[in-house]
């Protein structure tokens, strides 16, 4: 059997919960060294598996094997059944090692003249890149170029999804693919079929379509096993628990904070450095004054933020300048400005809020306003109703309108517009200072209790024969009193008579 190969019983192969001790991930990872051993023997030009150049559609692919003499040299090579070499030889494509040329949606071994190749070492399971969401858009970006938009039905979803998601960097993500699709052009045929059966096979392993189980989950780092009956884990055994509506919105809740994290992670003080320092670590306020409210220049960090969202380029005052300045442009400035005055109107002071309501009203709601702004019937009804008796939210019906007016049709063409590209263009980038050996600043309360010692010291050292000399030179008919307290030296002068 393969025993001599000391795989066969292991539990990385049987799906036992045994392999998922942290004890043997010396020992997975030694049976993923010894896979490898044996790949390097099959592609040994010699004893290994016969391979030669194979005709597929009208491309001919270098150094191609079929299923049925990958399973024949297996068979022959640790003595046992074909069936059993079957299986091993499945478990190689489940995990990567080998891939079909031909149908890619199923990753098993076909016992017949089916064309496969083996894995270049770069994608092997034992490399452990890390799978990133980013890899995975430019991969499908780049399908979507090459397959002029037909995708398939999985493919498109996660396509879509990923979209959606990373929507803020998605002109990267198809700057990338292009490029790709770009050097994949320029090689020859045969090379670029080879490296896109590659590619496609590395992320089928990673990424499975909708009905199959992922070998990656009981791989190297395998966190669940899907042959089991029970779930291990906490979050996973609670959700079993759970109603299907509660588990889809705890996985949209995760999602989203996923998400959030992703994204705010390079501005998080805490897990990222400050630009140029951290002022709380070392004393320098180049931080926060280049990133005043009302800065001229602001930093290309800063300027990112705005495209995260628009709550985030409006509660930049900095931000909202430049808005300000591109609404100004396409003549529709009006809309800031009643989104502004909304904003005074529910956080300023209870005295002045009737006459900032009227003062609203009659700029941008009334009839032949100045400033009028464009709005729904049914808004306006309400928000003329509601400026009878106003109060701070009188005017929030009218001030959400606007708001997703701007969002949805200003805001996507500011980020495309000549405005914002030189914001960014200018936009400066701090280098980081490093300051070596700093010491940290003494309290005020410890620096306060040095000088009062060094006063005592200095009063302690006083000739008091000098001093009464002096007193005297002045026409004192008596040295004044004197004493000592806590080693200060303590005078009392009397007027004279």
């Amino acid at each position: 059997m393969l025993n001599s190969f000391s795989v066969h019983k292991s539990p990385l192969w049987s799906g036992s919960a045994s392999g998922l001790l942290p004890l043997q991930d010396d020992f997975k990872a030694q049976s993923h060294f010894k896979l490898e051993k044996l790949l390097l023997e099959m592609q040994d030009p010699k004893t290994g598996v016969k391979s030669q150049p194979q005709r597929l559609v009208i491309t001919t692919i270098p150094h191609a094997i079929t299923g049925e003499d990958i399973i024949a040299w297996l068979a022959d090579r640790f003595q046992v059944d074909t069936q059993e070499a079957r299986n091993f030889v499945s478990m190689l494509v489940a995990l990567g090692y080998i891939y079909p040329l031909q149908d890619h949606r199923r990753l098993v071994i076909k016992p017949d003249a089916s064309l496969y190749r083996f894995q270049t070492p770069y994608f092997w399971p034992t490399q452990q890149w890390p799978v990133e969401d980013t890899d995975y858009a430019i991969y499908l970006a780049k399908r979507n170029i090459r397959k002029r938009g037909i995708l398939e039905l999985h493919e498109q979803e996660h396509y879509n999804r990923l979209h959606k998601w990373m929507n803020h960097k998605w002109d990267f993500v198809v700057m990338q693919a292009k490029e790709q699709y770009r050097a994949a052009k320029e090689r020859k045929k045969p090379d670029r079929v080879v490296f896109e059966c590659q590619e496609r096979a590395y992320w089928v392993v990673h990424r499975p379509p909708p009905g199959t189980v992922s070998a990656m989950d009981y791989g190297l780092d395998r966190l669940t096993d899907p042959n089991a009956d029970e779930v291990t884990g906490l979050l996973c055994c609670s959700f079993k628990h759970y109603t299907p509506l509660t588990r889809s919105l705890c996985f949209l809740c995760s999602r989203r904070l996923v998400k959030y994290c992703s994204t705010y992670k390079s501005h998080d003080p805490f897990l990222s450095n400050c630009l140029p320092s951290n002022p709380w670590l070392t004393d320098d306020a180049t931080y926060w004054s280049l990133n005043m409210p009302s800065v001229e220049i602001p930093t290309k960090m800063r300027v990112e933020r705005w495209t995260f969202s628009f709550a985030e380029l409006l509660s930049d005052p900095r931000g909202r300048d430049d808005f300000r300045l591109f609404l100004k442009k396409e003549f529709s400035g009006e809309n800031l400005a009643f989104w502004e005055g909304c904003e005074d109107l529910k956080w300023g002071e209870a005295a002045t809020m009737r006459e900032k309501a009227e003062h609203i009203y009659k700029t941008f709601l009334a009839r032949g306003a100045p400033r009028w702004i464009n709005i729904d019937g049914k808004t306006m009804e309400v928000t003329v109703k509601g400026l009878k008796h106003p109060h701070r939210y009188v005017l929030d019906p009218a001030q959400t309108h606007i708001y997703m007016l701007m969002k949805k049709d200003s805001y996507g063409r500011y980020q495309k517009s000549p405005v914002f590209k030189d914001t960014v263009k200018k936009a400066i980038c701090p280098e980081e200072h490093r300051y070596r050996h700093r010491r940290p600043s003494l309290s005020p309360i410890i620096l306060r209790q040095m000088e009062q010692e060094q006063r005592a010291k200095m009063a302690a050292n006083v000739d008091i024969t000098q001093v009464m000399s002096k007193l005297s030179k002045q026409g004192k008919e008596a040295p004044p009193p004197f004493l000592f307290l806590n080693g200060i030296l303590l005078l009392s002068i009397k007027p004279l008579s």
